[in-house]
């Protein structure tokens, strides 16, 4: 490869979450090479930065082994002819962002017909799964680390990667405009708003947002004042709306086409979704009640396989309970309400948590898109 050539890159992002990782890295990674090309698997984030998408995205929006089992054969011929058609083009590096059960397969196929290949956040093997080490060391030449204490883990194992910061501390501002948000949707500047954010899958949204909407029924039915805004990500309409028309009559409700980062920088306080949702409410310096719940079968599978107590991102990095984790069976409307309302009622200990959320963003804020631009052409020899 020429050094005066931009690279071609392979890339694969999995749902909502994993595109706007991408389409993120991607804008950084064409600040430094304005001819860059990719191709691959991925949503409308990367597509505004130039992406041609082979597939959708959303074809990899699945969570659990029954959902996993049940699109199996789709998901396994999608990653065998994307793989045939990357190794006839041979990008200059294949970059993997999350999705890690689909990628790692890809990613060691790739690697083995001659492909660089770089595996974007690293799977929390600090969580629960450590076995993925394996994986991760036949599958990515290098990993490029969201948080801080992952490089150190990884290195032990003899795998190279990078700490990059998370993209969206770089995107969200320091300061979150609230009342330039509750404009723009239409809010009262003096009301009390609540964001419910049910997840960016199917089956997130099939599980997590009726308790979110019974929730809300019961905070509004104590403060009949307080507003809500649920943004839902692309294509779940269609599975929102019949739950809202069951669970959500007279609730003082906005539904959102996406927009989830105007619907937290408007809101006080958000029910979320355990996911990225929860570091970007953090980023926002949003109290937040951490939700979720699935497939009973999932739950048993993975329950107890757990290292440490925490499930939220905030809570990870804080390595403490800073918010609250409703998760499987304590999921429940009223568990939810009354978190909820907790906050609402504590000023003070709302103060306190956006602080630490700010220290938070301080960390995370590293200009990843650099960083990881510089570590990429590294992998490619192209420094």
């Amino acid at each position: 490869m020429k050094q005066d050539t931009a690279p071609r890159l392979g890339m694969v992002a999995g749902e909502a979450s994993g595109d706007l990782l991408a389409g993120l890295m991607l804008q950084g990674l064409k600040a430094r090479w304005p001819g860059l090309t990719a191709v691959g698997i991925g949503g409308p984030k990367m597509a505004a930065q130039g992406f041609e998408a082979w597939w959708p995205h959303h074809k990899l929006a699945i969570f659990g082994y029954v959902d996993a089992l049940l699109n199996l054969h789709e998901l396994l011929s999608i990653r065998k002819q994307l793989g045939n058609r990357l190794l006839e083009r041979k990008p200059d590096v294949f970059i993997g962002i999350d999705a890690p059960d689909f990628n790692f397969g890809l990613e060691r196929r790739l690697r083995e017909g001659g492909v660089k290949t770089v595996h974007f956040v690293c799977p929390s093997i600090w969580a629960w799964r450590a076995e993925r080490v394996t994986k991760i060391k036949a599958s990515a030449d290098h990993v490029l680390c969201l948080f801080p204490f992952e490089p150190e883990l990884l290195v032990k194992h003899g795998i190279g990667a990078t700490y990059v910061g998370h993209p969206l501390a770089d995107a969200i501002p320091l300061e979150p405009p609230q009342a330039a948000c509750r404009e723009l949707l239409q809010l009262p500047a003096d009301a009390e708003v609540v964001a419910l954010l049910p997840g960016s899958r199917r089956s997130e949204v099939r599980y997590i947002a009726e308790p979110l909407l019974k929730a809300a029924q019961q905070m509004q039915a104590a403060r009949p004042g307080l507003r809500f805004v649920m943004p839902v990500a692309p294509g779940l309409r269609k599975l929102i709306d019949p739950l809202i028309q069951r669970h959500g009559q007279g609730l003082k409700l906005s539904v959102l086409d996406g927009r989830s980062h105007e619907a937290l920088a408007a809101c006080d306080i958000t029910l979320v979704a355990s996911g990225t949702a929860t570091l970007e409410a953090a980023l926002f310096k949003r109290p937040m009640v951490i939700a979720y719940k699935m497939h009973a079968f999932n739950w048993w599978r993975i329950k107890g396989r757990n290292y440490q107590p925490w499930y939220g991102l905030p809570n990870v990095l804080a390595r403490e309970f800073l918010v609250p984790e409703l998760i499987q069976e304590q999921c429940t409307p009223e568990n939810l309400a009354r978190e909820g309302l907790a906050w609402l009622d504590d000023p003070e200990r709302c103060a306190r948590v956006r602080l630490r959320f700010a220290e938070q963003h301080e960390v995370l804020r590293r200009n990843t898109a650099q960083v990881a631009a510089d570590a990429i052409a590294q992998v490619i020899g192209r420094a």
